[in-house]
């Protein structure tokens, strides 16, 4: 058994396992030997991920259907994992909306922040006794560089990774200390479905990372948190967004990203 298997195994969790990111998480962990749980409302693509985990890997995958929009989503999972040895929970599930927030349906704002935000801190507080008892583990969340300041034209969404941003990195200092990871990933710009249904062209989009990259990149830092840009480019220009007085980064902010 490798070190990884040892410290975050013998099972891992999953949240949006049916694409993106979180498809490219599960394939990781299950070529670094981890049975995995994946989380998903889209059962077709968590049944053809697991027959090709179990049969390319050799490793069990277990499926748990969850729509994370619900307020009992997080005990769901909490229900159905509870006789598996979960060491490394990664909350990777997550949307976002663009354009004026005004414009922007207000059930779809609700359901955003009841995924981004509302799941990922009810999931997070469940599994923390769990991994106490176990002594080692840990937790991936998934974010994004626009949490790091308001984004204008992304307003709630924005917001919505500043939630996780704070919760991933008062976690990593309240569990640390205790020999348990917690890492935060932000991602620029990924090649992803989730860009599309955005309306963003990534074709049109340069400095572009692969799902399969951001995966590989958060498992091989999960002890070196709190948190990790995982674009040179995106951490260079958030940087210097970030050197601004605030107000001038906000305002050149809206003039380039306005529609």
């Amino acid at each position: 058994m490798s070190d990884f298997a040892h410290r975050y195994g013998p099972v891992a969790l999953v949240t949006g396992a049916s694409s993106g990111i979180g498809r490219s998480f599960a394939r990781a962990l299950a070529a670094r030997g981890l049975d995995v749980v994946l989380v998903s409302r889209r059962i077709d693509r968590l049944e053809a991920l697991a027959a090709e985990l179990e049969a390319d890997r050799g490793v069990r995958a277990t499926i748990c259907a969850a729509d994370l929009i619900r307020p009992d989503a997080a005990q769901t999972i909490l229900d159905a994992t509870a006789g598996l040895d979960i060491g490394l929970v990664v909350s990777n599930a997550g949307f976002g909306l663009k354009g004026e927030h005004a414009a922007n349906d207000p059930q779809a704002i609700a359901e955003m922040i009841a995924v981004n935000c509302t799941t990922p801190a009810l999931l997070t507080r469940g599994f923390i006794p769990r991994l106490r008892v176990r002594g080692r583990g840990g937790m991936i969340l998934t974010s994004s560089v626009e949490g790091l300041i308001g984004c204008p034209y992304s307003a709630a969404y924005s917001a919505s990774k500043g939630f996780v941003n704070n919760l991933g990195e008062a976690l990593w200092a309240e569990l640390s200390p205790e020999g348990l990871d917690v890492l935060t990933i932000l991602p620029g710009a990924t090649d992803t479905e989730a860009a599309g249904l955005q309306g963003i062209d990534i074709s049109q989009l340069q400095n572009v990372m692969l799902p399969d990259e951001v995966a590989a990149l958060a498992l091989d830092a999960i002890a070196d948190g709190p948190t990790r840009i995982t674009s040179d480019h995106y951490r260079a220009l958030f940087g210097q967004l970030l050197a601004m007085p605030r107000r001038d980064a906000l305002v050149a902010m809206a003039r380039s990203m306005k529609p």
